[in-house]
């Protein structure tokens, strides 16, 4: 019994180290460099609808409940380009990196012919960069859409249902200086929603399928989003994590980190890696430092440090373990926005 004292103390001094040793994560918000770099000359940018309205009789089709064949179903796909072209005017204009982007109001295409792709013609595309004062159009020059619903059940009268929206999208830059060398920006990609289809009643109100209408309308904005990212650097929110330790001056690194003071961070955890003899610990205060350097943009020694913290777990570590594995997807991370970083560093000089 008199030894209960000792031994308790002993379980909370190993309860609070354990505590101590382990990992914090924390989400950061990266710069990317947008996908295709314009001239540098480019300052403004037109954003212009060039595309013919999808006829309501293709590309939509409904499983309905019971039926083992897919009917053809007409879809309105009205206003969805100018949804589209829209919102990607906006998302730019929101990047703040163009000194002005300007909205085309009017659709470019008066014909019928949906089916038919018709590129900015020399003399329209002078005329409208003269008319606005812009360096640059951006115009959707094709839209196609398509939704597939399948009905799954029926509760209360009501439909539960799944509904898959595709859309396939070309959009071109047009300036004279850059003729044919800037290649069209193609997407394709789709969205899935399930619930109840509800078209105005209050049941479900938490799981309500949106009609097609209103999907394809999403559809235009999820991809403007996207394309958003192509023209413009961005940011993009991503999650990192650091080791903690029980000694001292990984507290310390640790409690410069949390108030942003990554250079004493980087001390702190220096004289840690410095004077530690085990390996693993040592590739742990690495991986710490080259964290540190990337939340100071220097990519050079994030990339560094990445190096070696990846080759000390690769020692002190089986093939299989997760610190390994998280160490060599944190250093090809590192790597990739070392080499970001610069095609970045051209964009917004």
């Amino acid at each position: 019994m008199k030894h209960l004292p000792y031994f308790a103390i002993l379980f909370f001094l190993l309860l609070f180290f354990s505590s101590c040793a382990g990992i914090q994560y924390l989400s950061i918000e990266t710069r990317e460099p947008a996908q295709v770099t314009l001239p540098a000359e480019v300052n403004s940018v037109l954003v212009v609808n060039n595309v013919v309205k999808q006829p309501d009789d293709i590309g939509h089709n409904i499983k309905r409940l019971g039926k083992k064949q897919f009917d053809n179903i007409k879809v309105s796909a009205d206003s969805v380009a100018i949804f589209y072209t829209e919102a990607l005017a906006q998302f730019l204009d929101e990047e703040e990196y163009f000194g002005a982007v300007k909205y085309y109001q009017k659709p470019l295409r008066s014909d019928t012919d949906f089916w038919k792709e018709l590129p900015i013609q020399p003399e329209t595309m002078n005329e409208l960069r003269r008319s606005t004062a812009t360096d640059a159009i951006i115009s959707l020059d094709k839209l196609l859409l398509q939704t597939e619903w399948v009905d799954f059940f029926q509760q209360e009268g009501v439909k539960y249902a799944g509904l898959t929206g595709k859309i396939q999208s070309v959009i071109r830059v047009y300036l004279p200086s850059m003729e044919g060398k800037i290649p069209s920006i193609q997407f394709h990609d789709s969205l899935k929603w399930e619930g109840y289809d509800t078209r105005g009643r209050l049941v479900f109100a938490e799981l309500t399928l949106p009609t097609q209408e209103e999907a394809l309308k999403q559809l235009a904005v999820y991809a403007a989003e996207k394309m958003t990212k192509v023209f413009s650097p961005h940011w993009e929110r991503q999650d990192r994590w650091y080791y903690t330790h029980f000694n001292s001056r990984m507290r310390e690194g640790e409690v410069y980190a949390r108030g942003n003071q990554w250079l004493k961070a980087i001390e702190k955890w220096n004289e840690f890696y410095t004077r530690e003899k085990k390996m693993l610990n040592r590739a742990k205060a690495a991986h710490n430092i080259a964290l540190a350097y990337e939340m100071l943009d220097e990519m050079e020694s994030a990339y560094e440090w990445a190096t070696v913290a990846n080759d000390l777990f690769r020692q002190s570590t089986s093939p299989s373990s997760l610190e390994r594995r998280r160490s060599a997807l944190f250093k090809k991370e590192i790597e990739r926005r070392r080499d970001a970083s610069r095609k970045l560093n051209m964009q917004i000089q």
